[in-house]
């Protein structure tokens, strides 16, 4: 898949409500924070979704909002199908999107083990950050209700934060799963190599599902593969 922001416009252009279709996509196309001056400090298509424990990897929020919102949107259709819900499409599609999207000030890239790692001077969690952002930006009561109940830190009292909840749920799953794979098959390369690092690059140069499938289908030649790039990564040590 393309790990770019278009993919989000993409779904965001599945929203029929036009107002709503309009601060998802220039959320996306502005993804900037207009309550502080401190500016991040990778750009969001860099961003890992939490690094070291799932999607650390470059470009691995987009891929996590991503497959949230596809997620959200199968669950959807068992709420309707299954038990006779009626839930607003629109909505979820807006909460998967936005629900993580400013968690790219929380991280910086980490020289030394690799990958990305908290920065030291932001003060905001990602999910404070969209309601405070949405709330500037005049949002709806409904979005700005569903966002907050997605992490699971307020009651539920919307199907939608609901659903968002468990297709992000489930996500993190797979992606604590997906990267074990990447990161246990290499262990032992973790004396001679930085194995955040290599695996990280692999991601950015062959892409994440080549990476996984790889890594699957023949333990040999992703160990190769890792180390080949290991070294790469040593002889260019600016690399990240």
């Amino acid at each position: 898949m393309n790990t770019s922001l278009e993919s989000l416009r993409e779904l965001a252009r599945q929203i029929n409500n036009v107002e709503l279709q309009k601060l998802v996509l220039d959320i996306i196309d502005n993804p900037v924070l207009a309550f502080t001056d401190i500016k991040p400090l990778i750009k969001i298509e860099e961003s890992p979704a939490a690094p070291r424990k799932h999607h650390f990897y470059t470009g691995g929020l987009i891929i996590h909002t991503y497959s949230v919102t596809l997620l959200a949107l199968k669950i959807v259709d068992v709420f309707e199908e299954v038990y006779g819900l009626k839930v607003d499409r629109d909505l979820v599609i807006a909460t998967a999107i936005l629900h993580d999207i400013f968690k790219y000030y929380q991280y910086t890239i980490d020289p030394v083990g690799g990958g990305y790692k908290a920065r030291e001077d932001w003060y905001l969690s990602h999910d404070y950050s969209i309601i405070a952002e949405l709330a500037k930006r005049n949002a709806p009561d409904k979005l700005i209700r569903a966002i907050s109940e997605v992490h699971g830190q307020v009651p539920f009292s919307t199907i939608e934060g609901f659903i968002v909840h468990l297709a992000d749920s489930i996500d993190a799953r797979i992606g604590e799963f997906t990267q074990n794979i990447l990161l246990n098959r290499v262990k032992e390369l973790e004396k001679t190599c930085s194995v955040f690092k290599a695996v990280d690059y692999a991601v950015k140069t062959i892409g994440l599902k080549q990476v996984i499938s790889t890594a699957i289908s023949s333990s040999q030649e992703y160990k190769s593969l890792i180390d080949k790039l290991c070294q790469e990564l040593e002889s260019k040590p600016t690399t990240n």
